[in-house]
């Protein structure tokens, strides 16, 4: 093959339409080959070979699949490290030039430098596009030109800076007949992986108006679905977040804080890597004397605290990979304020179980429930379980949903009783921050 090729790398992008490096790469001039690496690196790293997220991804790249088969095209799906899936990839085809869309975890950081250098050296250019937010990396400063810490100012600025510009789409579909004409390729099996399928459905990509238009007034109970659960298709790129953004522009301004708040945590992942490298982004929070009680650990994993909001949520978890967002605040602030356990040994538990999951999101969300991270709550503001049962599941609907055995003598009683863990939590902060 004489003409070199271009290969699109989907990674967090795994749609065709409103893709902005697959764009670029369309109207860069070659044949375009789309290239998508099941990674070892991170797949070994699973332990739950029930792992749905490893599904979601494989039912993806399916649809993608039959829709480049109609356009004459297909999909080349590996699996192995990186570094091994590209140097097979030099040898096989004449590659010229390399797309992608921006990562902004430290492991994905990691790998892009690492392959970059290595297809430069090869002679092959190796670009990269923003596409998952509306704005990235310094678009977003003070005024001083330092990053915000602060969501509400951020976010005031976020807003200011926003124009047409940024929420335009890409128009790919103009362009598809750049795709390499070749027969379709097989994806690999779960099962030559190593993982199973479960066979549950996903969450639909679709998302009617009227509930974005009724978002701030429902979003807060557990019991309906007053939430879009767009966050896996946001965390895989199946969706667009310009086309979304523009949605929540147009229809609930509280929908579209919500996005920014996304936007936020990926700013702070990338200007303070620490944060997702296990340390707090407040250095005083890493002095915290946490109780490391693996036993009230694993009955909060469980759902087994006696606390029925903080089970209901956590069972719903388990069963489903999704937990509602006010009560993801709930159950976070009660394992580290009432229990006083690391917020690592949470975040890492929903990293596991999360269909969802995203570093910068989950991140921010336990260093806010602990106090230890960016705009985060202040450490004297402690949920009270109860309280917040009756705020936002007073008929009990939520929990009667996920705790069936509530009111009988198969109900745990509660682990810890609220005044006296909130007196301890008081203590404990205080004598690591007082400093």
């Amino acid at each position: 093959m004489n003409q070199p090729l271009t290969i699109f790398w989907f990674r967090r992008d795994l749609r065709l339409h409103d893709n902005a490096a697959l764009y670029r790469a369309l109207t860069a001039g070659n044949s375009v080959l789309p290239l998508f690496i099941f990674d070892k690196e991170i797949l070994n790293q699973l332990e739950d070979k029930k792992d749905r997220r490893v599904e979601f991804i494989h039912q993806a790249l399916s649809e993608l699949q039959e829709q480049l088969t109609q356009l004459g095209s297909s999909i080349v799906v590996k699996y192995g490290t990186p570094s091994e899936v590209w140097q097979q990839l030099i040898e096989e085809y004449n590659i010229g030039e390399v797309y992608t869309n921006h990562d902004y975890e430290p492991y994905a950081r990691n790998r892009d430098k690492a392959i970059g250098a290595f297809l430069n050296g090869h002679g092959i250019a190796f670009y990269t596009h923003k596409d998952q937010c509306i704005f990235e990396k310094n678009e977003v400063l003070s005024g001083a030109g330092t990053p915000y810490t602060v969501f509400t100012p951020y976010s005031r600025k976020w807003k200011e800076t926003l124009n047409d510009f940024y929420l335009k789409s890409y128009p790919t579909e103009k362009y598809f007949d750049a795709f390499y004409k070749i027969s379709p390729s097989a994806i690999p099996s779960l099962e030559s992986m190593g993982f199973e399928k479960v066979g549950l459905s996903f969450p639909n990509k679709s998302v009617r108006d009227e509930l974005i238009k009724n978002y701030k007034e429902q979003r807060d109970i557990p019991s309906i679905a007053g939430t879009s659960r767009l966050s896996v298709h946001l965390r895989f790129g199946t969706i667009s977040i310009r086309e979304l953004a523009r949605k929540a522009q147009k229809l609930n301004e509280t929908f579209l804080n919500e996005l920014i708040w996304r936007d936020f945590y990926m700013q702070i992942l990338w200007h303070f890597p620490h944060v997702g490298e296990g340390k707090a982004f407040r250095a005083d929070y890493d002095k915290i004397e946490w109780r490391q009680d693996e036993a009230q650990f694993k009955k909060w994993c469980e759902g087994r605290t006696g606390y029925p909001i903080v089970d209901a949520g956590m069972r719903e978890l388990n069963a489903t990979g999704f937990m509602h967002n006010r009560v993801r605040m709930i159950v976070a602030s009660f394992l580290t304020k009432h229990l006083l356990i690391d917020w690592r040994w949470g975040e890492a538990y929903f990293a596991q179980k999360l269909l969802d999951f995203d570093l910068s999101a989950n991140n921010g969300g336990w260093q806010w429930a602990s106090g230890s991270g960016t705009d985060a709550a202040p450490y004297f503001r402690i949920f009270n379980p109860t309280a917040q049962t009756q705020k936002f599941d007073p008929q009990l609907a939520y929990i009667k949903k996920w705790v069936p055995e509530l009111n009988t003598f198969d109900y745990p009683k509660p682990i810890v009783d609220h005044a006296f863990a909130r007196e301890r939590c008081l203590k404990v902060y205080q004598k690591a921050l007082k400093g």
